[in-house]
């Protein structure tokens, strides 16, 4: 045929036009397709009708005679009208072995020469005998069909009636198929490429296998040495052939969503030609891969679907993504719901063509979302890809809807994502998500400043006690966030977790950073205190809340309640030493001359006392007590230390004034600190046994000495001394045996005396300067009397 798909046969058939180069028939194809399956007319369209259309027509009472005459009459027509027509290439000689039978030279083998009508009779008479024998094996005939002709179709018909009758067609297409007689002789290259482009798949088909036959006699044929140029042409023309034909199939299928009913049968040509192809595999000019290039034109075809859905921009709609998802899932429902539907009775059953579908919708669905992914910036869309991925995706919303059962297993409705991309996605959520926590955090100082600090309202009152409500907006923030990732998954909830406790162990330094530099200024006032003590309880209410996350991330929380400990310290420090520095100058002025005769310092420390009394009624139980102690231990200390520092020694009697103003104040502190609940009880008797003995007469003295070593075994040689100089006994026998009692008590109470219970030990007892004073009382006896 290609040494003389001769010249004049080329003019006969092509009628003086010009073939389009061969790179370019899949555009072409495409365009057919586009065209709502517009065919181009061809010789072979009048002539080759297929197996549905002579069946159709012979149900419409037309004999084989009259198609053939009418086929014969149109051929004559057309083949003058044909707009193929090989071109010629410049650049390439008769000679050369790239030059193909789309150049054929116009010498070639007289064996080979046929006529375009030669073989359009044989070829027609073959498909009309075989239309013939399949009316036959349906029970049918020409005169059934006479006397019993169809009912037309009437508007009255509804759609899925329609729909009905072509997939039962179809099916019956299906199910009777057998591939058509090849034809002794194919038909020209360019008839073929004719066939394949005005999509008659069955007539190429054939014609190409009859092609395959004869490059393999003419192999046969030739000695293995001698490969003339015509042999190679030929099979270039094949392979050219091929390649086209396995376009336009694979253009079929991935828009069989555009096909009409009319053109669904084509999908029956598709598969028997793969199957064909497949059972041929080895042959002399077969082609490799038809089945994955099929299902590559099915994921094509997928992914155009997908590409069709809407996709809004953010700022075009702030639900860009959700909305956008909601419609792939439908788009997939819809295109998966046609598969099964239309697409069914089109395939044998070894093609296994709904679970292929489904396969390349996970597939196709999977680089969708990654493309998405780079779309995303914000938490809301990382959730929502999340929740379409793990959730919706394999729920009845899309791959478990009703209408694609029983088709699709139970196994197939999960979209199988690489791990990787998941955590990618997991890894971009967390990340967000601590960006937000840290601005949400920033956010919450801003508003403390601007409805609180600014505005200096006092705190509110909560349950008892001075509340911000902080740690509730944290913790609320927190757990939403928590929640929401329990919903995706375990591992999700996880690092959600870890990221907030990461974002939360910096917050509290940042807080006290900003809330000490606002109320330094205040620090005079009570709203100052109340501040403090609000955010006390605040941040320990917080730790409390999260103590929910322990098991989840023990190490980040352990992290995070340090500062959080480290930041309720340092306020009740901040609050404490303030105190402190405000009683700090009362203190220091007792026990002193003017001490005896006015009361003022004592009454502003009773007054600041009580207001820190009455402030700690505010704070957490389990900081109030830290905090009442520490008041309670620093007063007692400092007030009895006044009497270590040798300021004043009572003369003239007057130590039994001091014993008795000494009593009185030291009833009111321990009445304050009662009221305050302070545990510190061991420190209430120290005040009236030390009174006891600046009041009592010298001999009285070591009697009244025993319960004080007793109760506070750390009292030194040199806080006695500081004692007895304050009750006038500087020097003497009494008290040089006073001491020497005191020492023996100790070691007497060395080892039953309660260490933790040291007053003492934390005061600095003021040094005597007194040159005699470590004098031994016998050497000193005949100049000091005794008083």
């Amino acid at each position: 045929m290609h040494g003389q798909m001769a010249e004049t046969t080329k003019e006969e058939v092509d009628g003086g036009n010009e073939v389009n180069d061969p790179s370019e028939w899949d555009e072409d194809a495409t365009k057919g397709l586009k065209n709502g399956g517009e065919q181009m007319e061809s010789p072979v369209k009048e002539k080759s009708l297929g197996v549905l259309k002579s069946f159709k027509r012979s149900l419409k009472g037309f004999s084989p005679k009259t198609q053939k005459d009418k086929r014969s009459e149109n051929t004559d027509d057309q083949s003058s009208n044909s707009p193929l027509r090989p071109t010629h290439s410049p650049s390439l000689s008769r000679g050369s072995p790239s030059q193909s039978s789309f150049q054929t030279p116009k010498t070639e083998k007289n064996s080979l020469t046929r006529t375009m009508s030669d073989s359009a009779v044989e070829i027609t008479g073959s498909l009309t005998r075989r239309g013939l024998s399949i009316r036959q094996s349906l029970g049918l005939s020409s005169k059934k069909s006479k006397q019993e002709p169809l009912e037309p179709v009437t508007e009255a018909m509804t759609l899925s009636e329609g729909k009905t009758e072509v997939v039962d067609t179809v099916l019956e297409l299906r199910d009777t198929y057998t591939l058509p007689e090849i034809p002794p002789m194919p038909l020209s290259v360019m008839e073929i490429n004719k066939l394949i482009v005005s999509d008659h798949l069955e007539e190429a088909y054939v014609n190409l296998l009859s092609l395959r036959l004869e490059l393999q006699r003419e192999h046969q044929a030739l000695d293995q040495e001698d490969y003339p140029i015509e042999l190679v042409n030929k099979e270039k023309d094949l392979s050219l052939l091929y390649g086209t034909l396995r376009n336009k199939m694979s253009a079929i299928v991935r828009n069989f969503s555009a096909l009409t009913s009319c053109k669904k049968e084509q999908l029956v040509y598709v598969a028997y030609i793969i199957l064909e192809e497949e059972k041929r595999q080895g042959e002399t000019g077969a082609m490799q891969g038809w089945r994955d290039a099929w299902r590559d034109a099915v994921l094509n075809g997928v992914r155009d679907t997908l590409k069709k859905v809407p996709l809004d921009s953010r700022e075009q709609n702030a639900s860009w993504l959700a909305v956008h998802l909601g419609l792939l899932g439908k788009a997939v429902v819809e295109d998966l719901g046609k598969v099964k539907t239309e697409l069914l009775s089109s395939y044998p059953p070894d093609f296994n063509v709904f679970e292929t579908y489904v396969s390349c919708h996970h597939e196709a669905v999977g680089e969708h979302l990654k493309r998405l992914l780079e779309k995303v910036t914000e938490l809301k869309d990382y959730y929502a890809l999340l929740d379409f991925i793990i959730h919706r995706y394999p729920s009845e919303k899309i791959m478990g809807s009703s209408s694609l059962l029983p088709e699709l297993k139970e196994d197939q409705r999960t979209l199988p994502v690489d791990k990787d991309f998941l955590n990618q996605i997991k890894d971009k959520y967390c990340a967000r998500l601590q960006a937000d926590m840290k601005t949400s955090l920033n956010r919450i100082i801003d508003l403390e400043n601007e409805e609180s600090w600014k505005e200096k309202r006092k705190p509110v009152i909560d349950e008892g006690i001075y509340s911000s409500h902080i740690d509730m907006d944290i913790w609320t923030n927190i757990k939403g966030h928590v929640q929401g990732s329990r919903r995706i998954d375990v591992n999700l909830e996880q690092k959600v977790v870890r990221s907030c406790l990461e974002e939360l162990k910096i917050f509290p330094k940042r807080f006290e950073s900003a809330f000490v530099e606002w109320s330094s200024p205040l620090s005079n006032s009570s709203l100052w205190a109340e501040y403090h003590i609000s955010y006390i309880n605040s941040f320990s209410a917080l730790k409390e809340h999260m103590e929910s996350y322990k098991d989840t991330c023990p190490i980040q929380l352990e992290l995070v309640q340090k500062e959080i400990d480290r930041l309720t310290t340092s306020l009740s420090q901040a609050v404490m030493e303030n105190f402190k520095t405000d009683v700090k100058p009362f203190l220091r002025r007792q026990m002193t001359g003017k001490w005896f005769s006015f009361d003022d310092d004592f009454l502003q420390l009773i007054r600041r006392t009580k207001t820190l009394s009455e402030q700690s009624k505010y704070m957490t139980p389990k900081h109030k007590q830290a905090f009442v102690n520490e008041a309670h231990f620093f007063v007692v200390k400092d007030y009895v230390s006044q009497l270590m520092k040798n300021n004043y020694s009572c003369k003239n009697r007057k130590n039994e004034t001091a014993a008795t103003k000494i009593t009185n104040q030291w009833e009111e502190l321990k009445e304050i600190f009662q009221d305050m609940n302070s545990s510190l009880d061991w420190l209430n008797p120290v005040g009236n046994q030390l009174s006891d003995i600046i009041g009592c007469k010298k001999s009285d003295v070591i009697r009244n000495l025993e319960p004080l070593v007793d109760n506070y075994p750390d009292i030194m040689k040199s806080h006695l001394s500081a004692v007895l100089y304050f009750r006038g006994i500087i020097r003497g026998r009494e008290k040089h045996t006073i001491l020497q009692r005191l020492a023996e008590l100790k070691q007497r109470t060395e080892n039953t005396g309660n260490r933790e219970q040291a007053l003492f030990s934390e005061i600095q007892a003021a040094v005597n300067t007194d040159c005699l004073a470590g004098t031994p009382f016998s050497c000193l006896s005949f100049i000091v009397p005794d008083s």
